[in-house]
């Protein structure tokens, strides 16, 4: 998401004007996860007005419509591909890559048809897959996942919830998360040159840190192999998600600095503290 009731005015800046939520969070960090197109797809006004919303280097990375992964799980998806990449075609200059995320029935004896789409869809998209099945991990069919993205640059999402789960489930969001988050192994692999990770940790930021400094050595590791790793960082209900971004950051930066003399450019200061304004618009 890029905007949250909690964040304006402590973790980014202050967005009075409606519809300003997208600009003042890409002042504050530099990609988002794009879930609403999962949903449904932007019309053109908006895709447009969110390309105009960020810096150049600003990353989004959009899941593709629940049609093609779900419903159609990649038969007959011509048209839904060519409707999601004209509905995003306004943001191609900030697009990073485009999540596959499968569901958790989507098992190995149906990679052929993840591996026909990726072949048979457009050249200028870099993929992100993210597999749920309990069959990917720890088996030969993990194995063959893994060569085949790596043989089409197509990047593995990893997923880390080990934090959410360790933790207690006692406000609204910490329920929710432990309802509706998956519960999957841990694969720090990177099949391509952006690897994309999602972290679930908990409300409690300091119980995340055992969770996150493999992460942080991880990520520190890939920066210096040259590639440019993505990561998401939330908390059951994300009212603390920016604070967990920063420490994460820093931590990275720390590292790069410490053990390679690389200085990582050091994100946005946090905003001046002021009362919080709701924001009008839906965001992702």
């Amino acid at each position: 998401m890029w905007q949250h009731a909690s964040w304006p005015g402590s973790q980014v800046a202050e967005s009075s004007p409606r519809g300003h939520a997208l600009q003042s969070y890409a002042s504050s960090f530099t990609a988002v996860e794009g879930n609403t197109t999962f949903y449904a797809l932007p019309n053109a006004a908006t895709a447009q007005r969110w390309a105009d919303s960020v810096p150049a280097d600003f990353r989004f990375v959009f899941k593709v419509q629940r049609a093609i992964t779900h419903e159609k799980r990649f038969r007959s998806v011509e048209e839904d591909l060519a409707e999601f990449l004209g509905a995003v075609d306004p943001l191609r200059a900030n697009l990073g890559p485009v999540l596959l995320q499968l569901p958790a029935s989507f098992g190995p004896e149906q990679l052929d048809l993840l591996f026909s789409f990726i072949d048979e869809a457009s050249s200028g998209i870099e993929w992100a897959v993210e597999v749920r099945h309990q069959g990917f991990y720890g088996s030969a069919d993990e194995r063959r996942l893994n060569d085949e993205l790596f043989a089409r640059g197509a990047n593995r999402v990893m997923l880390d919830s080990r934090a959410l789960f360790d933790g207690p489930a006692q406000t609204a969001g910490e329920i929710e998360a432990f309802r509706a988050k998956p519960r999957v192994p841990v694969r720090a692999v990177a099949t391509a040159e952006t690897p994309v990770v999602r972290f679930i940790g908990q409300t409690n930021l300091d119980s995340n840190e055992p969770y996150l400094q493999p992460w942080v050595e991880t990520t520190v590791r890939w920066l210096v192999q040259g590639k440019n790793p993505i990561v998401f960082l939330h908390t059951p209900d994300n009212a603390e998600a920016p604070e967990l971004v920063r420490r994460f950051y820093d931590s990275v930066a720390l590292a790069l600095d410490r053990e390679y003399g690389v200085v990582l450019a050091p994100l946005p200061p946090r905003p001046d503290p002021v009362s919080p304004t709701l924001f009008g618009e839906a965001g992702t």
